[in-house]
């Protein structure tokens, strides 16, 4: 099992000429400590259960492209991408940059979003609900298209691409992650385009393996295939915890998950990452 470090708070790092040493630090310690991934928010405003609209927040690709130059090892990612913000021809783009910068690190974690107020404060595509699983369909189908030998047009409902010409190829084909606990859609959505799927990882998370096998059986697609991670909250001392953190990890792992994304409160200090480093992701590399 791996740790994956979550950054979806930027409020403790200093002052904005600060951000950019303090976020190199972080990378830098956590990949030094054996962290597998990296994955930010990718959120531009900052959201009601972590803090205040206005506190600081930083647009994720610029961020991840900076930090693919801070390390060599890490995984990065967005946890997720909204899938409605970018023009998906420009979102592969994007994620094919980050690849070939950070020479095959990049991954592409992608939902529908969520956050109405943002996108509407911002001037962002939002739509219905049904509006942005189409959109998140169409963007990933687009995305494979451009991490192909395909320069063929791609004509959908929500999307028309006169060609899906992409030069240079991404180092690796950025896997592809998609997030969110929806039963009916976005689970089915998981089974027949994910590499990996994330999730809360509560009480319920043993039940959405469940739906996810179900609908891989449906398309005919070995569940085995995807990667399953989940979202684990740590708590403010959550690296003087390392026992009950065990035991969450524990009772993830038994459920099929391989990978575990946190937020480590205070990261900024590093201390909690070389904790985690120190006392547990040791352990859990053994599962």
């Amino acid at each position: 099992m791996r740790l994956a470090l979550h950054i979806n708070d930027y409020s403790g790092l200093g002052a904005p000429r600060e951000m950019a040493s303090a976020l190199a630090r972080i990378a830098k310690t956590a990949e030094d400590v054996g962290f597998a991934r990296l994955s930010l928010t990718d959120h531009l405003w900052q959201i009601s259960m972590l803090g205040e609209e206005y506190e600081p927040m930083l647009e994720s690709y610029t961020t991840l492209g900076y930090l693919a130059g801070q390390t060599r090892t890490i995984e990065l990612q967005t946890l997720v991408t909204a899938a409605p913000y970018r023009p998906p021809g420009l979102l592969a783009k994007i994620v094919t940059t980050l690849d070939v910068l950070s020479e095959g690190r990049a991954w592409l974690g992608i939902g529908t979003g969520w956050n109405e107020e943002e996108a509407t404060g911002l001037g962002l595509p939002f739509g219905s609900s049904g509006e942005r699983f189409a959109h998140l369909e169409e963007a990933i189908q687009i995305c494979r298209q451009m991490w192909s030998t395909s320069r063929e047009s791609f004509v959908g409902e929500h999307y028309k691409l006169a060609s899906t010409l992409n030069s240079p190829q991404p180092v690796a084909r950025p896997r592809i992650l998609i997030g969110g606990g929806g039963e009916r859609v976005t689970l089915r959505l998981a089974a027949r385009y994910a590499d990996a799927f994330n999730v809360y990882g509560g009480p319920d998370a043993g039940q959405k393996v469940e739906r996810l096998r179900e609908h891989c059986e449906k398309v005919g697609r070995d569940v085995n295939e995807i990667e399953k991670t989940a979202v684990l909250p740590l708590p403010a001392d959550g690296a003087d915890s390392v026992e009950h953190l065990l035991e969450e990890l524990r009772r993830l792992h038994e459920l099929g998950f391989t990978t575990v994304y946190s937020a480590v409160p205070d990261v900024g200090t590093i201390t909690p990452l070389e904790t985690l480093g120190a006392k547990v992701i040791p352990e859990i590399s053994e599962w």
